[in-house]
């Protein structure tokens, strides 16, 4: 059964937001599809209007264009990684345990249960995994960091920053460290699927190759550091 959850995203990124309206759920399920399917770049609106079997026009009440429906998509996402986070480690009070499971938490989102009916949480992932730094690597960086489109990230790196202060507190790269565990894990899963010989990991047990991976490499900065 599908959580009945809501998360509150920067309100410039959509005209009117999907997740109040049947259409608007609809659009977000089928976008997901389609745009994982066709890549960004070959993707439109009127081809998603095509597969809604609706008209381009009112795709258009909801988002500008887009790129702010990709926005959109990973704000979402990042939403639902901090939900998970929260929820697995509330119990938690060893700080230790706490980064190995919120690192747990950022890998296996993709196979938790579903907290929509409408969002393929595993599609998904694979579209951020290919998609996501075409949010941020723009030439309107600036503008849209002013908006606020890329709070939900900033947030998360900052949850798992503040968790990796509580293990090592005199450790003075938390934030570096954090943001480069996001980016390690998006970008070796990536290459394990596609530049293989950029990576060690191999495609058979990737996530759970990788997570020992990601761990071995945070908790051995950490230690390294005076």
């Amino acid at each position: 059964m599908a959580l009945k959850l809501k998360f509150q995203l920067p309100e410039k990124l959509c005209i009117k937001d999907p997740q109040d309206t049947t259409y608007g759920k609809k659009l977000l399920s089928h976008a997901i599809v389609l745009m994982d399917e066709l890549g960004f770049e070959k993707f439109t609106f009127k081809k998603l209007g095509i597969k809604m079997e609706s008209s381009e026009v009112s795709i258009y009440r909801y988002f500008e264009n887009k790129h702010l429906l990709l926005v959109y998509l990973n704000c979402w996402y990042w939403e639902w990684v901090s939900y998970l986070i929260d929820l697995r480690t509330m119990n938690i009070t060893d700080a230790e345990e706490k980064l190995e499971k919120a690192i747990h938490c950022i890998i296996y989102a993709q196979a938790e249960n579903k907290l929509t009916d409408y969002i393929n949480e595993r599609i998904l992932f694979r579209l951020i995994m290919k998609e996501s730094s075409k949010t941020y690597h723009i030439a309107a960086i600036d503008e849209e960091n002013k908006y606020g489109f890329f709070l939900p990230y900033k947030e998360l790196v900052g949850k798992i920053s503040s968790t990796i202060n509580e293990v090592k507190p005199t450790f003075s790269y938390s934030k570096s460290l954090a943001s480069t565990v996001f980016d390690m894990i998006n970008n070796q899963m990536y290459y394990a699927e596609h530049l293989p010989r950029l990576t060690s990991l191999k495609k058979k047990n990737t996530t759970e190759d990788l997570e020992k991976m990601v761990k071995h490499f945070t908790m051995g900065a950490i230690n390294y550091s005076g």
